[in-house]
């Protein structure tokens, strides 16, 4: 019966990203800023991975998505558009450079993670930034987006929020199933104590690699989703500002369960956009919001329906 009731948010949500278009959402505007949602979403998810599934807190996530979407410009600067050809691309180039960094910095823990991580991600930032051939820090526009065997239906902008959304829905389901693993077991074990995990004959470390690697291949599909979304890439994409947005969506939406993640990003980004048009010093009412959700909201938006429960029997 949790089980249920615990599937019932994440499935409302799915449902309403699924009518969007047939409820006076179906503008350009409006599917454009949903999809964006729902990239965010993925990339969230990423992280909530290693926050929320194996406590590794980063700063230098968003490394890996434009990882993923400097792999999009890197190759449609050749000529190759083909999905068949970049969505593995961006997957194993953002995967790889995840492995190779995270080989340096799962050695630690605590604050010393996460400056590692965040040396790395400014480190991948600066050498976006030098990347002359591909616009250097005025960044890059994508000649068209990915095709898909030749055809070019993911412009269209209904195909392609529902692209985004089969992605956001098969994305949680593997985040989900890994969770429910052994890897997942034994990687939440060495969260809640890795002593004890090391006693028992699982040593964390590769564990721990390898969601980070996971992390970062979900991260660079997220970056060629996003490549697409923009048609244009950026060294901001891998700013740690962009690590602080995305660690913010995972706190907002909560720990306790993946989905948040999801719900963290969509309210972020409906919520930024509302604001801002309501007024251009939207970001005064935006952070003192975060930090309502956060004293208030224990368990995040994923939490909410308990909490409810739990004040109405109270």
């Amino acid at each position: 019966m949790g089980r249920l009731r615990g599937a019932l948010l994440p499935l409302a949500v799915f449902a309403l990203l699924a009518a969007a278009p047939f409820l006076g959402l179906g503008a350009g505007y409006m599917l454009n800023l949903l999809a964006r949602g729902m990239i965010l979403g993925i990339a969230a998810l990423s992280l909530w991975l290693l926050v929320g599934g194996g406590g590794l807190v980063s700063l230098g996530h968003a490394a890996m998505l434009g990882v993923g979407a400097y792999a999009v410009v890197v190759l449609d600067a050749a000529g190759v558009t083909e999905a068949l050809v970049v969505l593995p691309a961006a997957v194993l180039v953002a995967a790889l450079f995840a492995l190779l960094t995270g080989a340096v910095a799962i050695g630690t823990s605590g604050v010393h993670f996460i400056m590692i991580t965040l040396a790395f991600g400014q480190m991948a930032f600066f050498t976006a930034g030098a990347l002359s051939a591909y616009g250097g820090d005025d960044g890059y526009t994508l000649y068209g987006r990915t095709t898909v065997l030749g055809a070019r239906w993911p412009e269209d902008r209904l195909a392609f929020h529902y692209l985004c959304l089969g992605l956001l829905a098969a994305t949680l389901g593997l985040v989900q199933v890994l969770l429910a693993s052994r890897f997942g077991r034994v990687l939440r074990a060495a969260k809640e104590n890795p002593q004890r995990a090391q006693a028992l004959g699982f040593n964390p470390y590769p564990y721990r690699l390898a969601a980070y690697a996971i992390a970062g291949g979900i991260a660079g599909l997220a970056g060629l989703l996003l490549a697409n979304a923009t048609e244009f890439v950026a060294p901001s994409y891998l700013a740690w500002q962009r690590s602080g947005d995305l660690l913010f969506m995972v706190i907002l939406g909560g720990l306790g369960a993946p989905h948040g993640a999801v719900l963290g990003a969509l309210a972020i980004v409906l919520l930024e956009e509302w604001l801002a048009e309501w007024t251009e010093h939207w970001r005064l009412i935006f952070g003192p919001l975060l930090v309502l959700a956060v004293l208030f909201l224990r368990g995040g938006l994923a939490g909410l329906p308990a909490q409810l429960r739990a004040l109405r029997r109270g």
